[in-house]
This record gives C-alpha cells, sequence and structure tokens, in this order.
C-alpha cells in the first residue's frame, strides 16, 4: 500500500511531489453535493478507468483497471437510486458522461469518497482524474497532469489523504 498526501496544492508521495488542484472551494470537511469542494480525509483508490481509445492501460496498477466507454457515465442526481456510482447511458437521473472530449478523464482513480455506505447528498463522482493545463481548480476532484497522475499509479498508489 502506497499513500500519497493532497497538500496546499501538490500531491506528495514515495518520494515524489506534484502540483495538483482540488475544488474551487477548497478542502472541506463538511462535503456537500455541488459544493465544488474536495473532501478531506483518507481516500481509498478503488480502481482505474482509463480511455482506450487514447491511452495504453495504465501499467503496474494495483488497483483494478477497466477502461470506459461513451455509455459510462456517473449519477450525481441526489433523489436517484443510482446516486454515486456509474450508470449507463442514456440515463434518466442527473449525470456526468464518463467519456468527454476535453481528456480530464482519459484516466480516472475512482475514490471512496461516500461509497461505503452512499450517504445521498454527502458529495459524488470524487475522482482523482488528469488536470487541464492550467492545473484550473476541479468540482471538487482531485487533478494533476496526465504524466504525474501515471507515475503515482505506476509506483502503487493505493491511498490519498486530503488536507486543507
Amino acid at each position: 500500500m502506497v499513500e500519497f498526501v493532497f497538500d496546499h496544492g501538490f500531491v506528495i508521495g514515495a518520494g515524489l511531489k506534484f502540483p495538483a488542484s482540488c475544488g474551487k472551494a477548497g478542502v472541506t470537511a463538511e462535503k456537500r453535493e455541488g459544493d465544488d469542494a474536495t473532501p478531506s480525509g483518507r481516500l481509498v483508490l478503488r480502481r482505474v478507468l482509463y480511455r482506450a481509445d487514447r491511452i495504453r492501460r495504465p501499467p503496474l496498477c494495483v488497483v483494478p483497471v477497466e477502461p470506459v466507454s461513451p455509455q459510462d457515465g456517473w449519477c450525481d442526481d441526489v433523489a436517484n437510486t443510482a446516486y454515486n456510482r456509474l450508470v449507463r447511458l442514456p440515463f434518466a437521473g442527473r449525470h456526468e458522461a464518463l467519456w468527454r472530449e476535453d481528456g480530464i478523464y482519459d484516466v480516472i482513480g475512482v475514490l471512496d469518497w461516500n461509497s461505503l455506505p452512499i450517504v445521498r447528498g454527502r458529495g459524488s463522482a470524487i475522482f482523482l482524474h488528469a488536470a487541464r493545463p492550467d492545473l484550473s481548480p476541479t468540482a471538487g476532484c482531485i487533478a494533476m497532469a496526465l504524466p504525474d497522475l501515471l507515475t503515482c499509479l505506476a509506483v502503487g498508489l493505493t491511498v490519498i489523504t486530503v488536507r486543507g
């Protein structure tokens, strides 16, 4: 198990330090759906999703790795029973598509925020994913340059502890 820490704009662990971004509203201990904040705490990496049409399977991951398809989405609809889960598109509830043109979801580390048990309204779709070129803030995820993200996965990232 290799633990990394997100702290004040950096992901640090395994002797590495990479710039990263978090939610527009910063880090919070009171995460709520739609607040644009990244939840603080210890987040376990459950699996990695990737776009096989754009990149090769991330090598050496210690968690399950699966390709995404154009029919994959993630439910962020607090009124839906599929809240904070992978869904197939088309999907009637509010969701976000995982097959994106901007490249930020070319690799998605699915973190275990609000997963066991799922509490509606406590936040959904908290991922570790590729950043935009300017490392602009996210809607609540942690983002880093794709090569840096792949390096973290290759050295065995299994946990990321988010600090304020």
